[in-house]
């Protein structure tokens, strides 16, 4: 069990990453004194699968339990099922000490957080990804958020977990797409800040995509520490060191939006927007052809699309001037200067823009 420590003075907590650890959540909860009603936001899978399992470890350390599941699709992150969600907690919230739990990826995750976040102006939440995309990504941080017609996350607060506990056992149930589009966050990762992370995952993907402990470990261990160590250091993204997150974001997300989140998933999504970054930083000279090609070679060898099908161009043109690091009129995606150094670059020309689109068609 590896646990690490995201500092964030009041709002500080645990990252808690290990193999056939859920047994051991009820103890940690109880240490943080937050309640003793835990509600319990899921899918239908999970539910089935653990649901047994995490109401016998709630209750044996003495909490009551109630379980709510939502369906397991970027379409739970509206604010109509958030309103149904808190209207369920309303029910169970009475002469009650409640603290929600996000037991699901990041659909879950991002739902219960935003909940969390406005319910009585804030309960505490705990994170139990069950996804490998969550793990690595989307349950450290707390960005909360649902979705419009009009643009992905555009309604959500910085709100932070009490604790994030990453059990990898669980995601030997998770199906080879699931595992392919979580490698995208990871190869984000790597492109970022980690030349050695991406040289690994050029070695070691075949041993990911296998579901191998001790690869899905180290990939879940890494990623959350860059994750956690850029998060310290810029926690609701004011300082612009967040922003390197982003990267593949600004596209990916337009991509979604474009696609009203049907056939790419938010994986599948990041990864072409990496591509069309890449294609960008290429065109701007940031890179050369060498590390544009090792970029897209690994994302293929991931199983991860390097192709934008069945969308228009014109509509995800539109959907990008929706993301939230516009200021004004004025973009910012965040390029590639090599592997593992990133560069913020301010008022790409939209000409550059739609000939890396093209690129992907």
């Amino acid at each position: 069990m590896h646990i690490l420590k995201l500092n964030l003075k009041k709002s500080s907590y645990n990252i808690i990453i290990g193999s056939n650890i859920l047994n051991h959540l009820g103890k940690y909860i109880r240490k943080l004194n937050i309640g003793c009603d835990a509600y319990v936001i899921t899918n239908t899978f999970i539910k089935n699968e653990y649901g047994g399992l995490l109401n016998k470890i709630l209750k044996e350390s003495g909490f009551t339990v109630r379980f709510k599941i939502v369906p397991d699709t970027e379409k739970s992150k509206s604010l109509e099922v958030a309103t149904s969600v808190i209207k369920d907690i309303t029910h169970y919230d009475k002469k009650r000490s409640i603290f929600i739990v996000a037991f699901g990826g990041g659909v879950i995750g991002d739902l219960a957080g935003f909940i969390a976040s406005i319910y009585k102006r804030g309960v505490p939440y705990i994170q139990a990804p069950t996804t490998l995309l969550a793990q690595v990504d989307s349950s450290i941080g707390g960005k909360t958020a649902v979705d419009l017609n009009q643009g992905k996350n555009l309604i959500g607060a910085f709100y932070q977990p009490r604790l994030v506990f990453s059990d990898i056992r669980i995601l030997r149930t998770l199906d080879k797409r699931q595992i392919q589009s979580a490698l995208a966050e990871v190869i984000k990762y790597g492109i970022i800040k980690d030349a050695l992370l991406f040289a690994y995952l050029e070695k070691s993907y075949q041993d990911i995509l296998d579901l191998k402990l001790p690869a899905l470990e180290f990939i879940v261990m890494r990623s959350s520490q860059i994750k956690a160590k850029i998060v310290r250091q810029d926690e609701r993204e004011e300082k612009g060191i967040r922003t390197i997150l982003n990267f593949g974001h600004t596209i990916g997300h337009a991509i979604e939006a474009a696609a009203r989140y049907k056939g790419y998933n938010h994986g599948e999504a990041v990864a072409l927007g990496m591509l069309v970054a890449s294609d960008i930083s290429r065109k701007l000279n940031l890179i050369n052809s060498a590390t544009a090609q090792r970029i897209e070679n690994l994302i293929t060898a991931a199983g991860l699309p390097v192709k934008i099908e069945k969308i228009s161009l014109g509509e995800i043109i539109k959907m990008h001037y929706h993301d939230k690091k516009f200021i004004g009129s004025e973009n910012k995606f965040v390029l590639v200067k090599g592997i593992g150094k990133t560069k913020v670059v301010r008022n790409v020309p939209l000409k550059i823009i739609r000939q890396a689109l093209k690129m992907r068609t």
